[in-house]
């Protein structure tokens, strides 16, 4: 993507629909004159009146205990250096989402326009009663030192400034590993750090408090080697001046054991990684680009363990990887502080973490078999589920027994299963799908490329790495269209009426007419059909010219399913054909099946349904807990609509006894577990989370996901195809550009998922 694309694409993303990330939401009733007398007044002063006889209870009626002041005042944003306090709000806007999806904390962005120290904690002090904890952001150093210090010394809530902090716990956990991977100790290693800034300072203490040796620490900045001879050292970098006679970072780097970027671009050169100790451990952590590219480190050193701050390498040192959680523990115990104890229990956490069997839906989501601790593997990946549960309890248990915790937790098992329940907030699965997709793209045929939304789908799918496309529709259309769009990637186009595509066109309806003479088909009739971008699109899959296909975004969907059926036709053993919808909902995705194809499936083809439903949530890394649902509950009607469902059940039982599954129940009781286990704790789903959800027909599947997905503006992943013998997707008609990104995403998926299986059976 080009830097004008990339600008134009970021800047209406934060304009539309409407400006900026975040918005206000009540989480209280507000219909009725009750709701609202209730809300205000007179009904608020009941509990200002209970918070003024005891101020701990702010905390019991008012969200004061889940929001996160993120402040900055502009002095340092990311790259960008002195921005100022109004050009730094859309970085402190990102900051409040990350809190929000990774951990549910509400986070509230705040621009302070001073430079002033005095002021900046003066101001943070008078505003602290509304916040039950601070993250400093890009303020630049020394000044972020005294401030941070400051307000954790005089305010009785969490502050931390993330630049500093954020960055020293990820990678002070991955360089734990690393170490202990390259048979080396913590206090033998000799340690070069490339930068001298805030989060340079702050890695370097929280290295020596992990054991190394200050005797072993060479910091650089931008005029050389700190030394101790040096003038106008500050006191920060005076800290870590060495007494060591050499000027440059190619002199700190013969026979070092550990380089450590946090500077710029390209400083580090091949000869100065040869230079390097056996099994040299390296994090070029400068972004985007690292102090050596990845490629030539690994090329260069074959014995190399590299962490970069990228995504698209492996050991990404990413904060989002410890600061939503470690603020969620420390809210959820009402600490004081955050502490060096928390700051410590949280590196040994996210360490101890790395060593653990790893999820298979993580695995799925990085394309790996079975991603395992290594030189490849030092530190958890973002969308690891596990997080919440391990490193939120690790800085809670560790703010109780350093004396800053103010409510103790003591049931621990229950604190888990609450944090679970915050993980749900999110649309990871989208996230983790892209991921998937991009680890190996396929060839993806587009049926209606000359429509301008399928177009931009398509340019997005290459763009993201997510696929390479395959255009088909009018040429002349869809180059008019790629010119609006500057869609200038070499991608094939083809005409399915133009000269150029006859031999093919004759070749396909020859193949086609073989497969189907036996049902009314004459070549006469196959070569008119390859006219038809479907069929023309369909028998590039199933000939092998493509690896998937989309389509059905312009035209009713059982038009679209006709031409689908007659070429691919379904998979060996497969009696029916169903659909997914996945939802991404606040209590984690669901699966609902089927909500395209049959009509009144019977008791045989639910069952059917079902398993291909419970075999798709695998390949997303989701255990099936699966829910048939009815009007009726376990038998409490006779008539044949819910006896269908019962005995679906009764197949699944006898054929998949180990399977999640049960029914006929209607939805509440399947989506509440209080209700379910109050009145059927006799059922396989009690005390389980449902996520998959069967209905006994197409009329209240295909209604209900629609309007769940209009009513409550959830993104929905589908309609996704089941028991097919190749991978093609139909869009639902009218489908917006972004439900074509991911079912684009999905068709590879489908193709990564068909050639494991493939590659397993020989």
């Amino acid at each position: 993507m080009s830097k004008e694309k990339l600008r134009r694409e970021a800047l209406i993303y934060h304009a539309k629909p409407q400006p900026g990330k975040m918005k206000v939401v009540p989480t209280k009733p507000y219909a009725t004159q009750r709701d609202l007398g209730l809300a205000y007044s007179p009904g608020v002063a009941e509990p200002c009146l209970e918070i003024k006889k005891n101020s701990d209870n702010v905390y019991k009626y008012t969200s004061k205990g889940n929001i996160v002041a993120v402040i900055t005042n502009g002095t340092a944003v990311l790259g960008l250096g002195d921005i100022g306090p109004l050009a730094s709000k859309p970085v402190m806007e990102g900051k409040c989402l990350l809190f929000k999806i990774f951990a549910d904390i509400d986070g509230v962005d705040i621009e302070l326009d001073t430079k002033d120290i005095d002021k900046f904690i003066e101001t943070v002090k008078i505003m602290a009663p509304t916040f039950g904890g601070i993250n400093l952001e890009d303020i630049k150093a020394p000044e972020a030192f005294e401030i941070e210090r400051r307000l954790i010394e005089e305010l009785d809530i969490p502050v931390m400034h993330d630049d500093q902090h954020g960055t020293a716990i990820i990678s002070s956990a991955a360089l734990l590993n690393a170490v202990e991977i390259s048979k080396k100790k913590m206090s033998e290693v000799r340690i070069v750090i490339s930068g001298a800034g805030a989060a340079a300072v702050s890695c370097t203490r929280l290295y020596k408090a992990l054991g190394a040796s200050p005797e072993n620490i060479v910091m650089i900045d931008s005029k050389g080697v700190i030394r101790s001879d040096r003038d106008n050292l500050s006191a920060e970098k005076l800290e870590f001046a060495t007494d060591r006679k050499i000027d440059t970072l190619e002199d700190a780097m013969v026979d070092a054991d550990v380089f450590v970027g946090l500077s710029i671009a390209d400083v580090v050169n091949p000869a100065m990684l040869l230079s390097m100790a056996k099994d040299p451990i390296v994090f070029a952590m400068a972004n985007p680009d690292p102090e050596i590219a990845y490629d030539l480190a690994i090329k260069t050193r074959k014995d190399i363990i590299m962490a970069t701050g990228r995504s698209d390498h492996p050991n990404q040192v990413n904060n989002v990887l410890g600061f939503p959680f470690i603020f969620r523990g420390a809210l959820d115990v009402r600490a004081t502080k955050i502490n060096e104890e928390m700051k410590m229990a949280a590196v040994l956490a996210i360490a101890a973490l790395t060593k653990e069997s790893v999820p298979e839906q993580v695995n799925i989501a990085y394309g790996e078999t079975r991603l395992t601790f290594g030189k490849d593997y030092i530190i958890p990946k973002p969308f690891d589920p596990r997080l919440i549960t391990q490193i939120p309890p690790a800085v809670a248990k560790a703010a109780m027994e350093s004396g800053v915790a103010r409510i103790p937790i003591e049931d621990w098992e229950k604190y888990r299963e609450e944090l679970l329940q915050r993980s749900g907030s999110d649309n990871k699965v989208v996230r983790m799908l892209h991921d998937r997709a991009r680890t190996s793209p396929k060839k993806i045929v587009f049926a209606e490329a000359d429509h301008l939304d399928v177009l931009k789908a398509a340019q997005i799918a290459h763009d993201e790495g997510i696929a390479h496309p395959i255009l088909l529709g009018n040429k002349e259309v869809i180059m008019e269209l790629q010119k609006e769009i500057e869609f200038f990637a070499d991608i094939p186009i083809i005409d399915t009426n133009a000269e150029e595509t006859i031999e093919k066109r004759n070749h396909y309806a020859k193949k086609f007419w073989q497969k189907r003479n036996r049902n009314g088909i004459t070549l006469f009739n196959a070569q008119s059909k390859m006219r038809e971008r479907n069929y023309f699109g369909a028998m590039m899959v199933l000939e092998g010219d493509a690896d998937g296909m989309i389509s059905g975004h312009s035209r009713a969907y059982p038009t679209v399913v006709k031409p689908i059926f007659e070429v691919i036709g379904k998979a060996a053993n497969v009696k029916k054909v169903a659909t997914v919808n996945i939802l991404t909902t606040e209590r984690g995705p669901m699966f609902l099946a089927d909500t395209a194809i049959n009509i009144d499936p019977n008791a045989e083809e639910l069952a059917e349904i079902a398993l291909m439903t419970a075999t798709l949530a695998k390949t997303f890394g989701f255990e099936p807990v699966m829910a048939l649902l009815s009007y009726s509950n376990f038998g409490s009607s006779a008539h044949p609509d819910a006896t269908k469902v019962r005995d679906a059940v009764r197949i699944l039982h006898d054929k998949k006894p180990d399977l999640i599954v049960d029914g006929d129940i209607q939805s509440d009781f399947a989506l509440n577990m209080d209700m379910l286990q109050s009145k059927f704790p006799f059922s396989k789903l009690a005390g389980k989370k449902v996520n998959i959800l069967i209905f006994p027909n197409l009329a209240s599947a295909n209604i209900t996901y629609k309007m769940l997905k209009e009513l409550n503006k959830t993104d929905s992943i589908g309609p996704i195809m089941m028991g097919l013998d190749k991978p093609v997707h139909i869009l639902q008609l009218g489908a917006r550009v972004d439900e074509m990104v991911n079912m684009t995403a999905v068709a590879v998926v489908d193709v990564q998922e068909r050639e494991k299986r493939n590659k397993a059976k020989a």
